[in-house]
């Protein structure tokens, strides 16, 4: 049993692993390509858009763009499309692996919604579609012709589904939900989008047609709607790492700052690179928006009273757990090593909020965070941080045989049902 917890945990920091680096990809070619687009040098003649010359590890590059496509289609040519799909799909993983999986500590919030496990999964994938779709016929519609009033009406159903998913989920998983709403618009423009326009064009050169422009215009308008959603998008997956960001009645006011955020830095770069100017008053702005967040994160900090903890209704997997053998002297130690920092207000010097947002005051604190608990206290040293409170090996001893005592009796009493 606690071989395929120690095994799982390993999927799942190998999926972040991947996730990470298809998002590095993913995200430096876009920001190339727009930086590229946007720094052509137009001034030149001949049926080209524009050229580059760049230089990069000693030598020296020579690029040009054509605005729907060369005379002549050429033998070999690169399509960027599986660093898009490769960050969704390894995205995907770490939402059913974190939050699907573990969607009783990680995704459901009883004090918002008494959902089942299974509605709050079914809530999360429908979501996703729907959000693609809604936004999918927005483009479709006249709106596509007017780009500003389209990314405003984009940017009313971000604040809207920020906060949808806030008055459901944990506030962890509303950001991460929001950041993963975001990238599958951003993946379907890819996929049902960007590159089907891409291949008509090719698809028409190589029967000799002359390929239609709009296909370009097309792609070039979800293509910026991306770009401005990248560095938000970062935000919110980062967020699940900083309570100050999600573990706040004002979260979903916060993800929306963020995303007013990634327009005003971005634009900086997009004027910068189309040889517009710096637009400094951006940076203003988002030191503006930045102050904003950092005062509502303390504002309506949302955590369970001391009282409230007691005597909310416990599920089965805590029952077990503070009823199997141990308890009630893990219950001391983590009292004495951890609960003054991951407390409702810690006292330890110099931190302001329980790391992460886990609580261990109560016994039902620590059972609610018992896996984090087992794992960051009893199998590995990380917890307490260089072991400043002093945690006895026999206190991390009594740790690990606690939690796999009920973790047994979990199974056991499953298997019996």
């Amino acid at each position: 049993m606690q071989d395929l917890l120690t095994i799982w945990d390993w999927v799942a920091f190998a999926v972040r692993w991947v996730h990470v680096i298809t998002a590095i990809a993913w995200i430096g070619s876009s920001f190339y390509f727009i930086a590229l687009d946007l720094g052509l040098n137009r001034d030149i003649p001949g049926p080209a858009d524009g050229e580059e010359w760049q230089v990069h590890g000693g030598g020296f590059y020579h690029i040009r763009k054509y605005l729907v496509a060369p005379e002549a289609m050429p033998e070999h040519l690169t399509w960027f499309k599986w660093e898009s799909y490769s960050t969704w799909l390894s995205g995907a993983a770490m939402l059913i692996l974190v939050y699907w999986m573990g969607a009783e500590l990680y995704l459901i919030d009883p004090a918002k919604a008494d959902l089942a496990i299974w509605q709050g999964i079914a809530i999360s994938a429908a979501s996703l579609t729907i959000g693609w779709l809604v936004y999918d016929a927005l483009c479709k519609s006249g709106l596509g012709e007017k780009p500003t009033l389209l990314m405003l009406l984009l940017f009313a159903l971000l604040v809207a589904m920020g906060w949808g998913y806030n008055q459901i989920f944990t506030g962890r998983a509303m950001m991460l939900h929001l950041g993963a709403f975001t990238a599958t618009i951003m993946t379907a423009n890819v996929f049902f989008t960007i590159m089907p326009n891409q291949r008509v064009v090719v698809a028409d050169l190589k029967a000799g047609r002359k390929p239609d422009p709009k296909y370009g215009k097309i792609a070039k308008l979800r293509s910026t709607h991306n770009n401005y959603l990248t560095l938000p998008v970062v935000f919110l997956m980062l967020s699940n790492h900083y309570p100050l960001a999600f573990a706040t009645q004002y979260n979903w006011i916060i993800a929306a700052l963020v995303f007013l955020m990634g327009v005003t830095i971005r634009h900086f770069f997009n004027s910068m690179h189309a040889r517009k100017g710096m637009p400094w008053w951006t940076w203003a702005v988002t030191v503006i928006l930045f102050i904003c967040i950092a005062w509502l994160s303390t504002a309506g900090t949302e955590y369970d009273s001391y009282e409230d903890s007691e005597a909310r209704a416990l599920s089965h997997r805590e029952e077990v757990l503070m009823a199997a053998a141990g308890f009630e002297d893990v219950t001391w130690a983590v009292a004495g090593r951890c609960a003054m920092c991951h407390a409702r207000d810690p006292s330890w010097p110099g931190i302001r909020q329980p790391p992460n947002g886990i609580l261990l005051e109560t016994p039902a604190d620590i059972a609610r965070a018992a896996r984090e608990v087992y794992l960051q206290a009893g199998v590995t040293h990380a917890m307490p941080p260089a072991n400043i409170t002093y945690m006895e090996p026999e206190e991390r001893a009594l740790i690990r045989r606690w939690y796999r005592d009920a973790s047994d009796a979990t199974v056991l009493g499953l298997a019996m049902n």
